[in-house]
């Protein structure tokens, strides 16, 4: 499908939603009910988990570690969870910008709660929070995307600054905006992705801002109640397609593949979420059998919620979370190594209680699931 040229901005992007014509064919519509059911299933699971900070705390670094690995910035689990990021203490520089796209999508995701929009100062404040700088949309010519085995350049985005504000500001409103064209959200959403990513409007972190606006437009057009369909995974086992695509839509204006491509992994992310939320809840549920059956008197969903928000909890997140005094919080914990819930570490100065079935679902049993295998 050829692009109208005539609506193409000066920058020779196409301006949305006009320039682009009619993008949903008949095999995007035939997949969309599809996506749709994977997605409602996923937030009727999600809405299903007593405490939604769980989902919200334990699967955001998740989704930050699979997006930022994407552009190269790997960490293990074992470094997240050692780190605090509320103290700013970090295992690795790559655990600390890890724990900076997590939250940026936090606060991004209460940002669109609060407002129902994604705005392009929202935009500019989740990329700050990755990369922790304030350097705004890019003013200096001279960014092209290059092959990294060969150097050779593979797309040169918009390089003046006049093109790239008018192109993101074209680009809040087609996402503010839903009366401009009735496309379903979801295909919606795919057009967004594809036309911040060839905008490429910051110096530094697009491909990560541009999965978190994926996740929070999702949220603001109600398909998911919190931020847990992370479309990241998907994207870092098929790298090249991703690429590939990207840029086969730059050159022929053919936007079936890459529509097709996206839905496919709402389906398939989806689907795997909801099998991670429900044996996340299976783990919190024996959890706390075990913990009313064999420790009565130490018992709360407070400290249930605890160990199931961070996978390495310490000392100080049980005094936080459940408001009692440090020798409280080390008794708690000591009497969960002493039936076998938790596992004590002494990582550098502090003692980490460690969740043992909830890392092994997250790490080893969470790659498992996440290719449909069994736990």
């Amino acid at each position: 499908m050829a692009l109208n040229t005539s609506s193409n901005s000066r920058a020779g992007l196409p301006l949305l939603p006009h320039a682009l014509g009619d993008v949903e064919t008949r095999a995007v519509l035939k997949l969309l009910p599809k996506a749709h059911a994977a997605l409602a299933e996923l937030k009727g699971v999600a809405a299903s988990m007593p405490n939604q900070g769980i989902l919200v705390g334990t699967l955001s670094l998740q989704e930050a570690k699979d997006s930022s690995e994407i552009e190269n910035i790997v960490t293990t689990h074992d470094e997240l969870y050692r780190s605090d990021f509320a103290k700013q203490q970090f295992a690795t520089y790559a655990a600390k910008e890890v724990h900076n796209y997590a939250a940026a999508l936090r606060d991004g995701f209460e940002q669109v709660k609060r407002t129902g929009l994604l705005t392009l100062n929202d935009v500019l404040n989740i990329q700050a929070g990755i990369e922790h700088n304030r350097a705004g949309l890019r003013k200096l010519p001279g960014t092209a995307l290059k092959n990294d085995h060969t150097g050779e350049t593979i797309y040169t985005p918009p390089q003046h600054p006049e093109d790239i504000a008018a192109l993101m500001g074209n680009l809040e409103v087609f996402i503010n905006q839903p009366e401009q064209c009735d496309w379903d959200p979801l295909v919606k959403m795919a057009v967004i992705h594809h036309q911040f990513e060839s905008i490429h409007p910051f110096y530094d972190g697009n491909g990560r801002t541009g999965r978190i606006i994926n996740i929070l437009y999702l949220v603001q057009q109600g398909l998911q109640d919190t931020p847990v369909l992370y479309l990241s995974r998907y994207i870092n086992r098929h790298k090249a397609d991703y690429y590939r695509l990207l840029q086969s839509v730059r050159e022929t204006g053919d936007w079936e593949p890459w529509l097709l491509w996206m839905l496919e992994g709402v389906v398939q992310t989806s689907q795997q979420t909801t099998l991670l939320i429900t044996q996340i809840k299976a783990q919190m549920q024996s959890t706390k059998l075990r913990i009313r059956s064999e420790l009565p008197k130490i018992y709360s969903q407070d400290l249930v919620n605890n160990l199931f928000k961070h996978p390495y909890t310490k000392i100080e997140f049980v005094e936080q979370d459940l408001l009692v005094h440090r020798s409280t919080a080390i008794r708690y914990l000591e009497a969960l190594v002493g039936i076998g819930l938790l596992s004590k570490h002494k990582l550098g100065k502090d003692n980490y209680y460690f969740n043992v079935q909830l890392y092994e679902l997250l790490d080893g049993a969470g790659e498992r699931l996440m290719r449909g295998e069994a736990p």
